[in-house]
């Protein structure tokens, strides 16, 4: 048996078909992967990530402890509530984990992945032991995000007339508080959306009224097919610790300037753009019947070969896509073996679907 949040009995109440991920029981889907999936793309849906891991972090040195442990700047958090998404990076330049972090009244708040909780939590206290400041997980509070075009408004429509009027207000990439909720315009999908951390002790009653309401629940499956088109990278699969944001498409979250400022991973990175990063992370269309899936391998012709990181078939698109590590030279054209037959793909920028358009 593994971890459960606060909603497993609610999940199998409203027919979810359970699975292990990352040592949690989380559910797959309730009845039809694909029709969550197009749930979320044309109205919206509710998620539980209540396995997420939130950490608050202050005290005198909050920001030096931030600078030095994120591969991204807090410091470009100029005000209370705007958030951005970083890497936590190893010595060797690799991504112990992605997240977000928000800037609060009190410090930061941080929402790392599940699956790596243990090791991020490890990593995190031994950075903190020269910085006078305080790490809190948050096991006390639960996490659901709503998401799709429509989240925002069906939401609106059964808070407090308060946290209403935050929604409406929010800008993307901003979170703030209201009572002792956190409402958060971000998310996974590529769709526009709230994650609302609230108290362990609100969130089944919260759930239910969103079900009731007809916000249909949307269970992993969806959320994976949701963020591969949105081109959005599953820690584990996309990068690890021993891939570097820059062969993860991630080069975009470092933050170079200002110079002295020496974040954990710099230096390997330094040198790793000085000698050239040999992969980049790539989107692959299949434009014939088949399927990609992860670990397949990438043939491009003069170049070498790559793999395929995270695939599967797009409901939006109807045909399948995938992320892939290729050689850093691979221009549009590449081929995939499946089973034993090699079939030709366009290469593409990674992201097929945001904000229900197609961007290919």
């Amino acid at each position: 048996m593994g971890q459960r949040t606060p909603l497993y009995d609610l999940h199998l109440a409203l027919g979810a078909k359970m699975v292990d991920f990352g040592g949690w029981d989380m559910p797959l889907h309730y009845g039809s992967q694909v029709e969550e999936h197009h749930q979320v793309r044309r109205d919206c849906g509710v998620f539980d990530v209540s396995h997420m891991c939130v950490v608050d972090v202050s005290g005198a040195q909050a920001q030096a402890y931030l600078q030095r442990l994120l591969a991204n700047d807090v410091a470009r958090l100029q005000s209370t509530g705007k958030a951005l998404y970083s890497a936590m990076l190893n010595e060797r330049g690799g991504v112990i984990d992605d997240l977000i972090v928000y800037l609060t009244a009190d410090g930061y708040r941080l929402v790392v992945n599940a699956g790596t909780r243990d090791k991020d939590l490890a990593w995190m206290h031994a950075q903190a032991a020269d910085f006078a400041v305080e790490l809190r997980e948050r096991r006390d509070l639960a996490m659901l995000a709503i998401q799709g075009p429509k989240a925002r408004a069906r939401v609106a429509e059964l808070v407090t007339q308060a946290r209403a009027a935050l929604i409406h207000e929010l800008k993307p990439f901003q979170g703030l508080p209201e009572g002792d909720w956190f409402i958060a315009r971000t998310g996974y999908t590529g769709e526009d959306g709230l994650e609302i951390v609230l108290p362990v002790t609100e969130v089944v009653s919260f759930l239910n009224e969103l079900v009731g309401a007809g916000i249909s629940p949307i269970g992993l499956g969806a959320r994976d097919t949701l963020r591969l088109e949105a081109g959005m990278n599953l820690y584990g699969q996309d990068m690890d610790e021993d891939v570097s944001p820059r062969a993860a498409n991630m080069a975009w979250s470092v933050a170079w300037e200002p110079a002295e400022r020496d974040f954990i991973g710099r230096a390997a990175l330094e040198a790793e753009c000085a000698a050239g990063c040999q992969s980049k992370l790539v989107g692959l269309v299949l434009e014939e019947r088949g399927v990609l899936r992860a670990h397949q391998v990438v043939r491009v012709e003069g170049l070498g070969e790559g793999e395929i990181t995270s695939g599967s078939f797009s409901p939006t698109l109807n045909k399948s896509i995938a992320l892939a590590r290729v050689p850093a030279a691979t221009g549009d054209r590449a081929e995939v073996e499946i089973r034993g037959k090699w079939y030709p793909v366009r290469v593409v920028r990674p992201g097929f679907v945001r904000n229900g358009k197609t961007l290919i």
